[in-house]
């Protein structure tokens, strides 16, 4: 499975606003700077998240980005299209060595189909807590 920049670069920008829910707005430059997306393409990344409705955001000097939903899978079609790395569709379509293996690709797609659509942001961001929180010293001074 393979996932493009565009994808890894919206799944860091979504997985930024949902470890800065609490705030109301997050700025795109804070997101760019802390993630390290170069600004101009994160914009487009995030314009294709708010059209997905996976976003809102508001515009001016105190504008920002606000998570609205939260699946890992909604994130990587909505930047991916047709063309995720899990959609059956476009797999199967070359017939080699006489074998037709629309049905495996098929398979396979909806297996990580399902791991992507079961995994939520709220779930990354707390995996990443815990293991934080484990590398602690756990002694007290």
């Amino acid at each position: 499975m393979r996932i493009s920049a565009k994808g890894e670069y919206a799944i860091k920008a979504m997985l930024d606003l949902a470890t800065h829910r609490g705030r109301t707005l997050v700025p795109i430059q804070e997101i760019a700077t802390r993630q390290a997306i170069p600004q101009r393409y994160l914009e487009q990344v995030l314009l294709a998240l708010k059209r997905a409705g996976l976003l809102t955001s508001k515009r001016g000097s105190t504008g920002g980005y606000h998570l609205t939903k939260a699946a890992v899978g909604a994130v990587l079609r909505a930047v991916e299209g047709g063309s995720a790395p899990f959609d059956s569709g476009t797999h199967g379509r070359r017939n080699g060595g006489g074998a037709d293996l629309g049905e495996l690709w098929s398979e396979i797609g909806e297996a990580v189909a399902g791991v992507v659509d079961r995994w939520t942001l709220g779930d990354l961001v707390a995996r990443a807590e815990e293991k934080r929180r484990a590398a602690r010293p756990m002694y007290h001074i």
